[in-house]
């Protein structure tokens, strides 16, 4: 059965709970899940055990956030079926930690422009390993200073060229990435091309044997956008993945879980390449 391969939960900058994410999958009917939280993946560990209990299996996994050295351009690495998660451990906290620094900053301008306090914003990233955005968001909705998470009120405070309150987070490289988490056993598959201009990106890792997979359906898609990824899967033998990139209320495209699917054909095909990187 289909099963959705992009899911985040409380862990990273989701809105719901790992026990929540699971009942809300089965519910949907879905079989096979896979919890990718950013940096990290303290909760799709912990998700093996909730999988258990709800009947569904969880498959591990964590989205990198990277950057390309030669375009400066964002990359966002999906990873899964990682025989050796303890060899990722410091690159996660490597991240973390750029995210840590600039999530401060951008906490106290935030309370320098708006009647929010730093407690505030900090409770509702309580479980999180750090503070995103969509809690400053949160604090702000429950102030009374916005009534939506993606509106004017974002786009004045974290637009990446004018936002009042943007801090820059320096990801690792992209290349180094991938290659650290082939050394330890598990798979690559680009996330979302559609966003951050990721064709060009995508086509020049995938023709240079980098990757394993490209997520093709993605609710973010535009027209012609999943014909151009899976082209590009077909061109270079690449798995073809599908994820609902599931934030509950903490997204800018309104989206249940198993909105985007994965079909079993391309996870087994996941499967075994992950299986190679151990021989």
């Amino acid at each position: 059965m289909p099963a959705d391969l992009h899911c985040h939960t409380k862990i990273s900058d989701g809105s719901v709970s790992i026990e929540e994410l699971l009942q809300l999958a089965k519910r949907k009917g879905l079989k096979t899940v896979a919890v990718t939280d950013h940096d990290t993946f303290a909760g799709a560990i912990r998700a093996k055990v909730y999988g258990k209990r709800n009947e569904i299996e969880v498959i591990p996994g964590a989205e990198f956030s990277t950057a390309d050295t030669e375009t400066g351009k964002r990359a966002h690495i999906l990873c899964y079926f990682c025989s050796n998660t303890d060899r990722l451990e410091g690159l996660c906290k490597h991240t973390s930690d750029a995210r840590r620094r600039a999530s401060l900053v951008m906490l106290q301008k935030v309370i320098h422009l708006y009647p929010v306090t730093a407690e505030m914003i900090m409770r509702r990233a309580q479980g999180s390993t750090n503070i995103y955005k969509q809690h400053v968001m949160h604090a702000l909705i429950d102030a009374g200073c916005t009534d939506e998470f993606y509106g004017p009120v974002y786009r004045k405070l974290f637009d990446h060229k004018v936002g009042l309150a943007y801090s820059a987070v320096h990801y690792p490289d992209t290349r180094d990435v991938i290659k650290r988490i082939h050394d330890a056993g598990g798979v690559t598959v680009f996330a979302h091309p559609c966003l951050y201009d990721g064709f060009p990106l995508l086509e020049k890792l995938a023709s240079e044997g980098l990757l394993d997979g490209v997520e093709v359906n993605h609710p973010c898609n535009k027209e012609d956008d999943e014909e151009k990824a899976r082209a590009i899967a077909q061109k270079y033998h690449l798995a073809m993945t599908g994820g609902s990139d599931f934030h509950g209320m903490y997204t800018n495209h309104r989206t249940e879980v198993g909105a985007c699917l994965t079909e079993d054909d391309q996870i087994e095909l996941l499967k075994k390449r992950a299986a190679a990187l151990r021989k």
